[in-house]
């Protein structure tokens, strides 16, 4: 994903919490993966609930919802910095 180029007035603070998002919301595209590799793991199990992959696909795609706001408040810093 291509990020916007850093205005050159911007508190060096502003810049690290904008770095911090984006970290994090790469961070939850993680969490979403491993969710997603656990319901896989769990769904081969015959005693594994029905629900779990139901439940465990919820959460992934709540954190993937989580990345993009991130990524999308990360954008906006960075807009309000270059203003």
């Amino acid at each position: 994903m291509a990020t916007p180029s850093r205005p050159a007035t911007a508190a060096p603070e502003l810049l690290a919490y904008v770095d911090d998002l984006r970290v994090d919301a790469d961070r939850m595209d993680g969490y979403a993966q491993r969710l997603r590799g656990a319901a896989e793991t769990l769904g081969n199990c015959a005693e594994t609930p029905e629900w779990s992959g139901a439940s465990l696909e919820r959460q992934a795609t709540a954190c993937v919802t989580a990345a993009i706001q991130l990524r999308a408040a990360a954008a906006a810093l960075l807009a309000h910095a270059a203003e």
